[in-house]
């Protein structure tokens, strides 16, 4: 469930539920929680940006967070915490994060449903 705002400066008194930007399934947050307690680092969680490239125009990135940048929207879900990129909120907004093993790979998978297309390969998006 997302957060509660309570608009009592309206004429109407308008409360709404605003959801968060991106959804953690359970298999995201457990292996979000297995790469944070095995860093070394000084990471405070991981970070999620879109990026220009790739065949279909954009794409996901997922770093360290060694800060937390000021205009990031920080996610708490299940446990661990991820970071939002600014200006990459307006491209996730309802994105579920999943994360999956297979037999010969496993990644995180963005399930995004203002994509438009996505290329062959899955590593880029338009939206």
């Amino acid at each position: 469930m997302g957060q509660v705002y309570d608009v009592r400066g309206s004429k109407i008194g308008v409360k709404f539920i605003m959801n968060p930007i991106i959804k953690l399934s359970q298999n995201a947050a457990n292996r979000i929680k297995e790469i944070m307690s095995s860093v070394e680092s000084d990471a405070v969680g991981v970070r999620v940006a879109v990026k220009s490239g790739g065949c279909a125009g954009m794409s996901y990135v997922m770093e360290y967070a060694k800060e937390i940048n000021p205009n990031d929207e920080i996610i708490e879900d299940k446990g661990v915490k991820v970071f939002v990129d600014s200006a990459a909120v307006m491209y996730l907004l309802g994105t579920e994060m999943d994360y999956k093993k297979e037999e010969l790979s496993s990644s995180f998978v963005f399930n995004n449903p203002n994509e438009t297309e996505r290329c062959g390969c899955g590593e880029s998006f338009k939206i």
